[in-house]
């Protein structure tokens, strides 16, 4: 191949049939060595790139090869200086006649560009010159520092190269110099995090102008969900109106307080006695009842625990229990999918879900500024006897009712959890498993599809995430709500039949 070179007007090249991969250059006295690398963009278009690397070389070269118009070189002459790049490049065909000559890409033209200091792809002009990303980060390091580089090799004039720019810093910086480069437009670090903050601001103007297309919820899941807020409304009065017949603690030192066997606790009692205390006397419950007359009745435990009281709210605590059992019994039984399994599944499943289904309803009626759980006339809240409000946090389920207040859930979340956590196929006892993890899985999928379309804000990103922890934080309370019950009906037996049915799983 042949390339004609004038230094004032653009070059042309006869038509060429076959495309040239190589191109020497120079005179036979110089020493040379180069290297082609071609990336095919399209069928009709490729893009080549040459290195050419001399020892005495004052000319910048750009050269344009078209394939079926021939070439076309530009040659530049920057007088003492020392260029060791040049690019070679192929544009795309265009729609003029064959014959003409092609257009050579510059940098005014929008084509790839080459970095001034290294010559490896550009990104655009940094601090006056045309330059790539690392010579650009390593300009601003190099100014800021503000130290004195000395070249290791002694020569002051390395060659840099995309292959050799680390190897001394000196003369990279020196290079970039040369090219330009001026200190005086980088950037204070104040400067740099105001134009990033306003990058920021501008990015969350888009977002709210162009918001995001909302996702929408499938048939299947709008029915689901459906059918559970249904089963919710009709089994769970969060008035408790229903709620009448209940045991009140007694109050009178007279009344039962200990059982007999543990009056006077020894050997084996008195341990169990010991358990049951670190059980109950740390963190006890106060109870508020208002009358329909607008009176209003306090319960509230001593300071000093002596034992008496200990067992007081027990019954209480029973009925209390029972009646939101029966309220959880009745939901999963409006559910279709739980109807759909067998009797053994469907027991298995409420006995070790009871529980957990039971504290999120109670969550619904919590309050998180006052600690207390109101339940219509009743008010129940945890009384701390050994050391202030950060101790309470210590307890496992007031914590769990903090934290879980604290995501703001919407009624349709907090049933979707309920259903998350009666349909887990690890329960014990449970045959189909299969069946039974299909459906946490759907109830799961739905969960957080309403998330994404009632919530789109970036702040709720981590919603799901964070229900389904709280889910497995809950079932390990459960685990040890079953171990601490037991502990205390072997004791002083003041559970109710249903309680004892729901719980028989770990006896013995």
């Amino acid at each position: 191949m042949r390339v004609a070179i004038n230094r004032n007007q653009p070059p042309t090249e006869p038509n060429q049939q076959k495309r040239q991969r190589h191109l020497w250059c120079g005179s036979p006295s110089e020493s040379v060595r180069r290297e082609a690398f071609e990336k095919s963009r399209e069928r009709d278009s490729s893009l080549f790139l040459l290195t050419v690397l001399c020892a005495r070389s004052k000319y910048r070269i750009q050269v344009t090869l078209s394939g079926p118009r021939g070439p076309a070189a530009n040659l530049e002459e920057r007088p003492g200086e020392s260029w060791k790049h040049a690019a070679l490049m192929h544009c795309e065909a265009t729609d003029s006649a064959p014959g003409k000559p092609a257009v050579s890409t510059l940098e005014g033209d929008g084509g790839p560009q080459i970095c001034r200091v290294c010559g490896d792809k550009a990104t655009g002009y940094h601090f006056n010159v045309m330059t790539c990303e690392g010579c650009k980060g390593f300009f601003r390091r190099a100014m800021k520092r503000n130290t004195r580089l000395r070249c290791p090799f002694r020569k002051g004039a390395c060659e840099i190269t995309q292959k050799t720019r680390r190897q001394c810093q000196a003369c990279r910086l020196r290079k970039c110099l040369e090219s330009g480069m001026k200190k005086e437009m980088i950037m204070s670090d104040a400067a740099v995090e105001q134009r990033r903050a306003l990058i920021r601001r501008k990015k969350r103007e888009r977002m709210g102008t162009h918001p995001l297309e909302a996702k929408s919820l499938t048939e299947e899941q709008q029915t689901m969900i459906r059918e559970l807020m249904d089963a919710q409304t009709k089994t769970f009065d969060t008035t408790f109106s229903h709620f009448k017949d209940f045991r009140l603690p007694e109050v009178l030192s007279s009344g039962p307080g200990i059982p007999e066997s543990l009056q006077t606790p020894s050997g084996e009692d008195a341990a169990k006695w010991s358990q049951i205390r670190e059980d109950l006397c740390s963190l006890k419950v106060s109870l508020r009842l208002r009358g329909k007359d607008g009176s209003v009745w306090n319960y509230r435990p001593q300071a000093d625990s002596s034992g008496k009281e200990i067992f007081s709210l027990l019954p209480h605590m029973a009925d209390m229990s029972t009646y939101m059992f029966k309220g959880i019994i009745n939901f999963a039984k409006v559910i279709s999918h739980f109807r759909d399994l067998p009797i053994e599944d469907q027991i298995s499943l409420l006995k070790g879900a009871t529980f957990e289904l039971c504290q999120l309803r109670f969550n619904t009626v919590f309050n998180a500024e006052t600690g207390t759980w109101e339940c219509g006339r009743l008010s129940y809240c945890l009384e701390d006897t050994a050391g202030g409000f950060q101790q309470l946090l210590l307890e496992p389920v007031l914590k769990f009712h903090y934290m879980l207040k604290k995501l703001q859930l919407h009624k349709e979340e907090y049933v979707l959890m309920q259903a998350i956590s009666l349909f887990s196929p690890d329960r014990p006892g449970v045959v189909q498993r299969s069946v039974v993890d299909q459906l946490q899985e759907r109830f799961a999928i739905a969960l957080k599809a309403y998330i994404e379309c009632n919530r789109p804000q970036p702040a709720h990103r981590f919603l799901f995430l964070k229900i389904m922890a709280m889910l497995t934080e809950l079932r390990s309370i459960n685990a040890q709500h079953t171990q601490r019950l037991l502990r205390i009906q072997d004791i002083h037996p003041f559970a109710t039949p249903l309680m004892r049915e729901l719980f028989s799983i770990t006896d013995g």
